[in-house]
């Protein structure tokens, strides 16, 4: 098979990865790729959201499968027009992605398919919403509609906070028209997992859990950013709360979307918050997560191209997809300014060392290949994993890779994975 994965990032890496493992496959192709995907995949020069390019390519160049890892070419429409070409590609319609590409769509979803979730209300007018605002108070969560890069979620710490967030929202517009309407939204308490499945429509396969840290650094301090680092499996997520996630979060919505005539195909993720109420959702995405596929995929046992080929054909329920018990944990290093302006093209060293070391991969994010020289060109630049007996051998040789890789200016916590150490959880008794 020749197949062709859409995007940059650490996540696409890991796709690739986890794609070239496959005796089915015969050659990738990586559009627009980076330094690290250039050793798997023909490198493509076109953008991942440049679908009329990515449409001319597949077809010029007979690609039996297309793989979309960012939400933005999701959003577009790629999968109906690629589709309506005769064309195979992994993820789900237009009419779906809106799950992500409005987060409004998706609150109205979990409203109507009875789905845990945190009050809300939806403002089109920024006086109403700042009037909103002083009657409840903070903290709450203000979202941008629309897709923002992940910075469309602010939590105010003051009502002050929160109407110039307001403000730069609807008024002077920050992300454009993707924040034409907005939520404010409870903010809940609790310990943050992601849960991600396969699905075809009708049959649900489970990914492992994982967590990610969205904060700059260590004790969830400074900015959110992208993600600095996440680790599989999350110990918050039980057998009881993936049971509970399972009943009342996934099977609602592609059964409720079934029935509207909506066959949901790809990969569905699902932002949890366990609260002491039990697993509240607070955000779909219609693709893989990043950074949490870089810890998830190393645990794939079983051939992603046969799931994501039976999620398209409508045969999940032939495959049986099996994990590595061993955990995974992936730590972000970044370039100096990130998450706001960051450094570039700075030379990475100390690769080529952990190319040696057992249980180690390193997936690229912001590099490219210049004559020879790997170089940082991103904010994410790498995602240095581990696998291990245990969360605390898996941190321990993502950590030692890290220490070998050198380039200025680089930034990186050093507490990924360290609240798994201690964790303890009884939050079962909501589960029915």
């Amino acid at each position: 098979m020749r197949i062709l994965v859409v995007g940059s990032g650490g996540r696409e890496h890991a796709i690739v990865w986890k794609l070239s493992q496959s005796k089915r496959v015969e050659k990738i192709f990586c559009a627009p790729g980076n330094g690290g995907i250039k050793e798997l995949a023909e490198i493509v020069d076109i953008k991942a959201d440049d679908i009329q390019g990515l449409l001319d390519f597949a077809k010029n160049n007979k690609i039996d499968l297309t793989v979309v890892g960012p939400e933005t070419a999701l959003v577009k429409g790629i999968v109906d027009i690629f589709t309506k070409e005769g064309l195979k590609i992994f993820g789900p319609s237009k009419e779906l992605a809106i799950l992500e590409g409005s987060k409004i769509f998706a609150k109205s979803a979990m409203q109507k398919f009875k789905v845990p979730t945190a009050g809300f209300k939806i403002f089109d007018n920024p006086l109403n919403a700042k009037k909103y605002l002083n009657e409840k108070g903070v903290p709450l969560v203000i979202k941008a509609d629309g897709l923002a890069a992940g910075k469309g979620v602010i939590i105010p710490k003051t009502i002050e906070e929160g109407e110039k967030a307001i403000d730069a929202i609807m008024v002077e517009k920050v992300f454009g028209d993707s924040g034409k309407r907005i939520i404010l939204e409870d903010c809940l308490e609790g310990e943050e997992a992601s849960m991600l499945i396969f699905t075809d429509g009708k049959t649900i396969a489970p990914l492992e859990s994982s967590q990610d840290h969205k904060r700059i650094f260590d004790n969830d301090k400074g900015p959110n950013t992208g993600g600095m680092g996440a680790y599989s499996p999350a110990p918050v997520v039980t057998k009881d709360i993936l049971g509970y996630v399972m009943k009342n979060v996934f099977t609602p919505v592609i059964d409720g979307l079934k029935k509207e005539g909506k066959i949901y195909k790809g990969v569905l993720y699902a932002g949890l918050m366990i609260t002491k109420n039990g697993p509240m959702v607070l955000e779909f995405n219609v693709r893989f997560g990043d950074p949490e596929t870089q810890a998830i995929l190393p645990r794939l046992e079983s051939d992603l191209v046969d799931i994501m080929l039976a999620c398209i054909s409508g045969t999940l329920d032939k495959i049986d997809v099996k994990w590595d018990k061993r955990p995974c944990l992936s730590v972000v290093c970044a370039s100096k300014g990130y998450p706001d302006k960051y450094e570039k093209n700075k030379e990475i060293t100390g690769l080529e060392q952990t190319k040696k070391m057992k249980d180690v991969i390193i997936f690229h994010a912001g590099t490219k290949n210049e004559n020879g020289r790997i170089v940082t060109i991103g904010g994410r630049v790498l995602d240095v994993t581990g696998l291990g007996k245990d969360i605390k051998s898996a941190r321990v040789n993502a950590y030692k890779a890290v220490e070998k890789i050198r380039f200025d200016g680089i930034q990186y916590r050093k507490d990924i994975g360290a609240r798994a150490l201690f964790h303890k959880t009884s939050m079962t008794c909501f589960v029915k």
